[in-house]
């Protein structure tokens, strides 16, 4: 048994090291709720940070040695540079100190059907989606998410089940310190090719997890390169397999697929049987394959495909996944977590086809690494909206060794602009926006907060 699987049984004061990043808050919750003494740090003033504030649990603001003082064991976002002074005084004190997907590894195997959904893209969506279903059909899941959930009002749940729900990261490879029963695979794509190199390794990577599984693998059955790591994974492991897609030899299958305002339906075939109509309450073609995956995990945990139906049917969206914020003066203002190339395709092809007048994109680019090594890409899909306003790049926890700046995607993209500060960047979207117009910031750091600041000044305009 790893030994934070021990100290878990015998340790009372826990510190978090970045408690307000989306991988961070929801495991404090599950930590405070099942009465643990936590406390916490960040840079940052976010959100999530008000919610675990609210919850009684202190947090500092910047991160300085003294912060540890009095913990029995500390967790670390992976997102932290190796020079944090909180985290080389951390590792400097003794005291255990693990990364938190050690932690989320220790809280899967507390749990007899822990279902880790992996991908490149959709994780956030299909774990919330999933958690919803659970939910509604009275399973009483524990869950993990990567944003919020409406129904919860949270990154984080405890239930009293044998069901938990977590997303499982291929960043730095921390979804191989979990400990899947239900491995899911939702896709496979080029992505933290700083750290994967090149995608053979990150498909690796994928096989290693799904060879992890104890009961079973779910996966796109359309998606080549997923395919390829699940059938790498069965030389490994030999658990039996469930697919699922739109093409033809899938388990679970989408067929008749329609779309209204780009909210998508689908007969759900299963073993050849036409089971009845799915309809998503969330837009975007893409999400026909989250719904499909979270059919077949939740089916194989024996929820009905009825209860499947009605859940998704409620489910209207995580935070921060083409959330609406707001509409005024017929300026509707939405924000969005998608970062890399192609998940800025798919949402921006979405909102293009919603009907509005025109399309703002803002965007946040994040990470020096990401923005450098998928340059063209992300040229190509700035230019599908009808404008482009960007902010600097989020380097986060790299040094911009790569010398690229916004500026030159800007050269790029004709009619975009840029700027320094989300004042400046939220002043020229409302200068410019007019009626009918869909503002949609996008990006995973923190883009959200020029929304707002877009949101007041249009109620003071008003």
């Amino acid at each position: 048994m790893p030994e934070i699987d021990n100290l878990l049984k015998t340790v009372k004061r826990i510190h978090f090291i970045g408690i307000g990043g989306s991988g961070m808050c929801p495991l404090a919750e599950i930590l405070h709720k099942e009465g643990y003494i936590l406390s916490g740090s960040d840079n940052n003033e976010t959100d999530t940070l008000a919610r675990i504030r609210s919850l009684g649990i202190p947090v500092a603001m910047g991160q300085r040695a003294e912060n540890i003082e009095g913990a029995e064991m500390i967790v670390y976002t992976a997102a932290l540079l190796k020079d944090n002074p909180e985290l080389v005084a951390a590792k400097a004190s003794g005291i255990p100190t693990f990364e938190r997907s050690k932690l989320l590894g220790a809280v899967t195997r507390i749990y007899p059907n822990s279902i880790c959904i992996s991908g490149t893209h959709g994780k956030t969506t299909a774990c919330s989606m999933l958690t919803q279903v659970l939910i509604e059909a009275k399973f009483d899941p524990t869950a993990v998410i990567g944003g919020k959930l409406p129904l919860t009002g949270s990154n984080g749940m405890v239930g009293h089940s044998e069901h938990m729900v977590c997303e499982a990261c291929e960043f730095v490879d921390t979804f191989l310190d979990l400990s899947p029963d239900v491995a899911v695979i939702l896709n496979i794509d080029e992505d933290h090719l700083d750290y994967f190199k090149t995608l053979e390794n990150l498909k690796k990577s994928f096989t290693k997890f799904a060879s992890m599984a104890t009961k079973v693998i779910v996966f796109n059955g359309d998606d080549a390169n997923t395919i390829e790591a699940v059938n790498a994974a069965k030389e490994i492991c030999n658990k039996p397999l469930i697919t699922f897609g739109t093409g033809e030899g899938n388990d679970y299958r989408a067929v008749n697929i329609s779309s209204e305002n780009e909210y998508a339906s689908f007969d759900l075939i299963k073993d050849g049987e036409n089971l009845g109509r799915v309809q998503l309450s969330i837009p975007g073609r893409h999400n026909v394959y989250n719904a499909l995956a979270v059919i077949a995990s939740a089916m194989y945990s024996g929820v009905t495909f009825e209860q499947c139906v009605k859940g998704i049917a409620d489910f209207h969206g995580a935070g921060r996944r083409f959330e609406k914020l707001a509409e005024i003066g017929g300026i509707t203002i939405a924000d969005d977590y998608a970062h890399h190339p192609r998940e800025l395709e798919v949402t921006l092809k979405t909102a293009m086809n919603m009907g509005y007048n025109k399309v703002w994109a803002v965007f946040q680019p994040f990470t020096y690494s990401r923005t450098a090594i998928l340059f063209d890409d992300f040229v190509r899909v700035l230019q599908i909206p009808d404008r482009c306003i960007m902010t600097e790049i989020m380097g986060s926890r790299e040094v911009n060794t790569y010398n690229i700046y916004t500026s030159q995607l800007a050269e790029k993209i004709p009619g975009s602009v840029w700027f320094n500060t989300f004042e400046e960047v939220a002043q020229y979207a409302v200068d410019n926006a007019e009626k009918g117009d869909l503002i949609i910031t996008l990006g995973c750091g923190d883009i959200y907060k020029a929304a707002k600041i877009m949101i007041k000044k249009l109620k003071e305009r008003q």
